[in-house]
């Protein structure tokens, strides 16, 4: 037996095993192969139809992702065309039941399609109304989440396409109603499949930039098709995580895409966002002289009020004649003075009087005038002369008791006689 002829057996289990000197056979890599493709399932897919061409009972055509630059070539057999109701044609978006094929023999991957669809109108807007209710359900489209406009933003950036009637509409209105207003334009795709990544880009780009106060993503209207951009799931996504205002301005006032749900404001058309991005400048202007004139009006109320306040400040008698206050509390003074002398007066009067009466009251029973009256204090002289005792009865002073006598006008002495009466009880 040959060496092209050895056993399977001995050759290597995996493709990591090989090597220079142990290789595989290529049929074994290409029944490899097949056997690997054959054993992944079908699966369907959504694309647009770019390139449909017929050959006999086969077809070829290119599908192209709906959203990227990413092209599928694959083949279908002219009896599966054959069952759609409208014919395909060029530019049709549908979804398709691919399978991968490996021809062993040319070692050639080819995708078979084995049913294809086209997508109508309904399932488009079904498909988007799932995604809105999905968006819905996350909270964001809630109004917590919006931002406010600035009152007047320095500097707007503007995503629209190129050289588009509706970036016209944008930049004329908004200059017409503010002069001043400084646009950053980043124009992209705004249909077809490289759109929503554009899109995305410029989103990102502008909002990074801390210039940039608002940013408007302005298209004309379109078919349903046309503006399906504005309702991929990605770009709803970026819009809601942008920390920049974002204003939606697609379409007409009928278009509805999910960018309207997400963004900070939805403007029904180009021109309406113009309107509701920057103020007009001569309602503004109006609204500062009536400003000006209703302050104007106020201080010189307020001016006047004061000035009357002032005049019947000064009008007042405290103020016309400062000094009847100093001469009317001078008044009290005096008047106060007065009776507190009348009262210290009265005061010392009354307690001289009294000061009289107690004198007299004194005087009327001391002993001095029980004298004047005529009479008299007898008193025993003592042996020694040392002391002497009053005498109240005649036994104190027997016959030849020497006694001291004083009366009104002095002292003299005596003796008893002892004759004297004693009194009955």
């Amino acid at each position: 037996m040959s060496a092209d002829a050895s056993p399977e057996s001995t050759l290597p289990g995996t493709a990591a095993e090989t090597s220079p000197d142990n290789p595989w056979p290529l049929q074994l890599l290409s029944r490899k192969l097949k056997a690997h493709i054959e054993r992944a399932p079908a699966a369907w897919i959504e694309g647009q139809v770019i390139e449909l061409n017929r050959r006999g009972g086969n077809a070829f055509l290119t599908l192209r992702d709906v959203d990227a630059e990413i092209s599928l070539p694959a083949s279908v057999w002219s009896t599966v065309l054959d069952r759609q109701p409208v014919p395909l044609e060029r530019g049709s978006r549908v979804v398709a039941l691919v399978k991968a094929d490996f021809w062993v023999k040319t070692g050639r991957l080819n995708m078979s399609v084995k049913d294809i669809r086209p997508v109508g109108l309904g399932d488009l807007l079904a498909r988007i109304e799932r995604l809105r209710q999905a968006l819905a359900a996350e909270g964001l489209f809630a109004d917590s989440r919006k931002r406010k406009l600035p009152l007047l933003p320095h500097r707007i950036g503007l995503i629209t396409g190129r050289d588009s009637d509706a970036k016209k509409d944008v930049l004329r209105n908004a200059a017409l109603r503010w002069p001043a207003v400084e646009f950053d334009v980043r124009e992209v795709a705004v249909q077809g499949n490289t759109a929503v990544a554009q899109i995305i880009a410029a989103l990102t780009s502008l909002d990074a930039d801390p210039h940039i106060d608002v940013i408007v993503l302005a298209r004309g209207g379109g078919a349903l098709e046309d503006l399906l951009p504005f309702s991929n799931e990605d770009l709803v996504r970026a819009v809601a995580a942008a920390s920049t205002p974002v204003v939606s301005a697609i379409g007409h006032e009928a278009d509805r895409p999910i960018l309207d749900d997400v963004a900070d404001l939805r403007a029904s058309t180009p021109t309406d966002a113009a309107k509701r991005i920057v103020p007009d400048v001569s309602e503004e202007l109006a609204v500062v002289r009536q400003a000006r004139e209703h302050l104007r009006r106020s201080v010189g109320r307020m001016v006047d009020r004061e000035t009357d306040r002032l005049h019947s400040l000064r009008s007042r008698p405290v103020l016309a004649s400062p000094d009847s206050m100093v001469a009317t509390r001078a008044d009290d003074v005096a008047r106060l003075q007065q009776r507190a002398h009348s009262a210290v007066s009265t005061a010392l009067v009354r307690s001289l009087d009294q000061v009289h009466h107690l004198r007299a009251q004194v005087r009327a029973l001391s002993p001095q005038k029980t004298l004047d009256r005529g009479y008299a204090v007898v008193q025993v002289v003592g042996a020694d002369h040392a002391g002497h005792t009053v005498v109240s009865s005649p036994r104190q002073a027997p016959k030849g008791t020497e006694l001291a006598i004083r009366v009104a006008e002095g002292r003299f002495r005596a003796v008893s006689s002892g004759h004297g009466e004693i009194a009955e009880p």
